[in-house]
């Protein structure tokens, strides 16, 4: 048997339905990088506020050694991992 030749409203409508498809895809693609890219924005800040931290509890105590700020950013290395593996593992709901 021939299949008839599809309507217009048909064909637009098939069209619709695929261009909407590959505008999720791809709003799916910049929501990955956002949310990525954020994290890592976030592991700096994180890094970069406690080692700043450090160095100014070192220069208040007036440490012959850098103990405060090697410390302190050792322990934002490790909580900026913390919170960057739970949002990724767990993740935000909505």
């Amino acid at each position: 048997m021939e299949e008839l030749p599809k309507k217009p409203r048909q064909q637009e409508s098939e069209n619709s339905a695929e261009s909407a498809d590959a505008k999720n895809k791809n709003r799916r693609k910049v929501d990955a990088y956002l949310k990525y890219s954020g994290m890592a924005f976030q592991m700096g800040i994180i890094i970069l506020v406690g080692t700043y931290a450090g160095q100014k509890l070192d220069e208040y105590f007036q440490s012959s050694q850098p103990y405060w700020t090697v410390f302190l950013a050792l322990f934002s290395i490790f909580a900026a991992l913390y919170v960057v593996l739970k949002d990724l593992f767990i993740g935000k709901k909505p």
